[in-house]
């Protein structure tokens, strides 16, 4: 079976490691461009599939946009049987989905219906879920609303952070995806409408979505901290400057929302109920830092406010 790859970042990479571990061909990889950079945003980063795939010998195709028939020209080249989407960043449209005979599946990393779209892994989070997982689904024009083959559960641990879970999903998806093309391949695949009643959504994060609101409870602020590590950062503002804040917990304490209740070995903050611990920060334009070493240069004292 030649499977043709769509993926760009780092989570697709587990996909892709876990293909070529079972030596299935991989007829090409498709993923986003290089990315520019650094201050003068001369310096081109590719994506870290690129960057395995060419390790790999797989040929690479980078479009700005994965439409055109030019493109899809350059697909029907690569002659390949089945195509695979982890993670790709763009919505394909339905004449790329049938270029391959046997059709697209995606490695999704939620439980569908649940969680369609671009962020499951944070909106998961920021909703206090306990359990999410991957599902293999056949891919249709509809955003993540195709048949599922199949479905792995994990739950998400106590003070998990989107970083950490993804990690571990991207794992659980690339020995899920081999588990599917084993039924696809055995025809034992038995795919499954979803109940699409039931479906929830996950968009894209926005700088807006990540900054702390101190007038909701402390729970809820500690959720949005997990959810936004490592990245965007969960943030807020003091003295007019962007302050992002990582590693929280819910402690008890009382104050205006936004007040410094302490400052120290941890930033202490009043939410409108409860409190929450800070451990790490990062100040505008600065590396992140424990909040002992912040408080130590100056940064942050009892009594300031948050915004």
């Amino acid at each position: 079976m030649r499977i043709l790859f769509f993926g760009t970042p780092a989570f697709a990479v587990e996909s892709l490691r876990a293909l070529t571990r079972e030596r299935f061909t991989i007829a090409g990889v498709v993923t986003q461009p290089d990315k520019p950079q650094g201050r003068s945003r001369s310096e081109l980063v590719p994506p870290p599939v690129k960057v395995f795939a060419q390790a790999q010998g797989i040929p690479v195709l980078q479009p700005v946009r994965p439409v055109g028939d030019v493109f899809a020209t350059s697909l029907r080249r690569l002659e390949a049987d089945l195509g695979i989407v982890v993670a790709y960043g763009h919505i394909l449209r339905p004449e790329i989905l049938t270029i391959p005979p046997q059709g697209m599946i995606n490695v999704h990393a939620s439980l569908l219906p649940r969680y369609r779209g671009a962020a499951p892994v944070q909106h998961a989070i920021l909703r206090g879920e306990t359990e999410t997982g991957i599902t293999i689904m056949q891919m249709e024009a509809g955003l993540d609303s195709g048949p599922t083959i199949h479905r792995v559960t994990t739950a998400i641990e106590p003070g998990e952070t989107a970083g950490q879970l993804t990690e571990r999903l991207a794992e659980l998806g690339g020995a899920a995806l081999i588990e599917a093309l084993s039924l696809v391949s055995g025809g034992l695949a038995r795919p499954q409408p979803q109940d699409h009643a039931r479906a929830t959504y996950a968009p894209k994060v926005d700088r807006e979505m990540a900054r702390l609101v101190w007038e909701r409870d402390a729970a809820t602020l500690v959720r949005q901290v997990r959810a936004f590590d490592p990245s965007p950062g969960a943030w807020t503002t003091l003295n007019g400057g962007v302050l992002k804040v990582f590693s929280a917990r819910e402690v008890p304490g009382t104050g205006e929302p936004g007040d410094v209740l302490a400052a120290g070995e941890r930033l202490v903050v009043a939410a409108a109920r409860g409190a929450i611990a800070v451990n790490e920060v990062q100040p505008a334009g600065k590396n992140r830092l424990p909040v002992e070493a912040w408080v130590r240069g100056r940064g942050v004292a009892a009594g300031q406010r948050l915004e």
